[in-house]
């Protein structure tokens, strides 16, 4: 398994599973880091139809995303110019089969409205035509992007919406660290002077710290405040508060979000055949359950009520029989068993150097007695973690079986 090499400094903490390659920074230390995220795409939706088509396919409510600038202040029904606009905060979601099975997670962001951006003079703000129209865009998975734009169109039928690929004009990043994932916001945005439009807020300022001249920005990620911040930028284009020394492989972010026990795309997260639930989309903010009927809506509303899910998606660490961690190749479905008992805990789902994903059985994965190994590879010992971020409900099922066995 080949690793690109980092521009900038690594994690000897985070990254320890893979120390051959990342043994001389700690990142947790090296503030904040970023990465070009290659393997996502960006789609355009438009049209006056937008929110009803998306609200009616997605397991999230965009709805938000269709209320007037003035609805979403409590105190006021009319935005006010001279105030620094509250900009939408993007929506995880995911779109799924029929059958209640996962086909594609996307990213919705909604574009800079017109009162955000400055004419080019900075005296006022730019032009802007309302026809009714809503526009969203959303990164998606890059490996299915011409599958996900055919089964969009599939059930656009006479919906008033038109669903462009501009991967060409904008690119997705990230950024994440320690240091950042437990900060309130992402930037400290200038103090209010006495210039630009309104005389109440240096727009041109808070521009060149929140993103660019066309109001792009960063925004923390809509699933777990430990992954950062996320957001789409004009390609060929470095996203503010990127410095040089700072840019570093998707590799990394990809570790980074392994650590956590977090799956992204269509292939770490099955297409076709993964349980969203298991996959614990409903604790990454990607499920609401009182939005109403969406495709493959009923699996998802039963097990959920039912309350129980045994499997889930875990990190994973790989040793050997010495105790040491080993970056050894291990299959994407291999079986890890419990070499005590000889049962099965479950699969192997991603794999990158010596750490992984898995969905397992929790009463499997952490029993007091007994080693997970990979069957066929007794040799590769399995570790599997709870992820800090775990509701304590989700770990009440395991506490009873332990507590037994």
């Amino acid at each position: 398994m080949r690793f690109i090499k980092p521009h900038g400094k690594v994690s000897k903490s985070i990254f320890s599973v893979c120390r051959r390659l990342h043994n001389e920074h700690n990142l947790h230390h090296a503030g904040s880091m970023a990465s070009l995220l290659r393997s996502r795409s960006v789609v355009r939706f438009s049209g006056p139809e937008t929110i009803k088509f998306l609200q009616g396919l997605l397991t999230n409510d965009v709805r938000k995303f269709g209320e007037l600038p003035g609805k979403r202040d409590n105190t006021s029904t009319v935005p006010t110019p001279n105030l620094p606009s509250e900009s939408v905060s993007p929506v995880y979601a995911a779109l799924l089969t029929p059958q209640g099975r996962f086909l594609y997670d996307l990213f919705l962001y909604s574009p800079p409205r017109p009162d955000e951006k400055l004419n080019r003079r900075g005296s006022g703000p730019a032009s802007n035509k309302d026809d009714g129209s809503v526009e969203l865009f959303a990164d998606v998975d890059g490996s299915v992007l011409d599958e996900l734009l055919q089964t969009f169109k599939k059930y656009r039928l006479r919906t008033k919406v038109e669903i462009e690929n501009v991967a060409e004009e904008f690119s997705c990043w990230q950024r994440f660290a320690e240091k950042i994932s437990q900060a309130s916001s992402p930037i400290e945005e200038p103090e209010a002077g006495s210039v630009g439009w309104g005389s109440g807020i240096d727009r041109s300022g808070v521009s060149a710290s929140c993103g660019n001249s066309d109001g792009w920005q960063w925004f923390k990620d809509p699933r777990l405040v430990c992954l950062g911040y996320r957001g789409i930028f004009p390609s060929g284009t470095t996203p503010p508060l990127v410095e040089a020394d700072k840019e570093t492989g998707e590799e990394n972010y990809v570790l980074w979000r392994l650590e956590k026990g977090v799956a992204e795309g269509s292939t770490e997260i099955p297409k076709g055949e993964a349980m969203p639930l298991e996959y614990n989309l409903s604790g990454l903010n990607a499920i609401s359950f009182d939005k109403g009927c969406y495709v493959g809506q009923e699996l998802i509303a039963r097990t959920h009520h039912q309350g129980v899910i045994r499997k889930r998606l875990l990190p994973l660490r790989f040793f050997n029989d010495k105790g040491k961690e080993v970056e050894q190749k291990v299959a994407l479905g291999a079986e890890v068993i419990n070499m005590k008992t000889g049962k099965k805990a479950g699969k192997v789902t991603t794999a990158l150097g010596c750490c992984g994903l898995g969905v397992l059985r929790l009463e499997e994965a952490f029993k007091v007695s007994g080693v997970l190994t990979v069957q066929g590879q007794e040799n590769v010992r399995v570790e599997a973690m709870r992820p800090q971020w775990w509701p304590a409900e989700w770990f009440r099922e395991h506490q009873l079986d332990t507590a037994v066995a």
